[in-house]
């Protein structure tokens, strides 16, 4: 099996956000500008369900997949936005007004932005719906 680096973790976690239709999905390579993780991975949803489904499956089908359970966990009462903290990899799950609202992207400007068809190749062999 090969090595599960930081980079391939976030790949796969976007994969997996997408394979169940989060919106906006982005990867910041924050590991110059922070000591807090490698990446972020930031997506939306249109609903409090939503979000609370998307942070449920991330974490199951990465346990599934690579046997690692988030080391911290974070979510608001209303599920508006949760946190999936992997140490190297953080995971956020907002709702779309709260993505709005707290810019985290602008936050973390000077971050490395992950570009879509980069994460989606590093990813591949992950989706749920391509290799069936």
């Amino acid at each position: 099996m090969e090595e599960l680096t930081s980079y391939k973790l976030a790949s796969v976690v976007a994969r997996i956000l997408d394979d169940k239709l989060a919106k906006d999905i982005t990867i910041l390579n924050i590991s110059n500008v922070s000591v807090l993780a490698d990446y972020f991975v930031i997506c939306s949803a249109d609903t409090n369900t939503q979000v609370k489904s998307l942070t449920g499956y991330v974490r199951d089908r990465v346990k599934h997949l690579f046997e690692r359970i988030p080391c911290g966990e974070e979510n608001d009462l209303k599920n508006r936005w949760n946190l999936l903290d992997y140490g190297d990899v953080i995971v956020h799950v907002l709702h779309r007004e709260e993505r709005e609202t707290y810019a985290i992207e602008k936050f973390w400007s000077h971050a490395h932005k992950i570009e879509r068809e980069d994460w989606e190749a590093e990813s591949k062999d992950y989706s749920e719906y391509e290799n069936q």
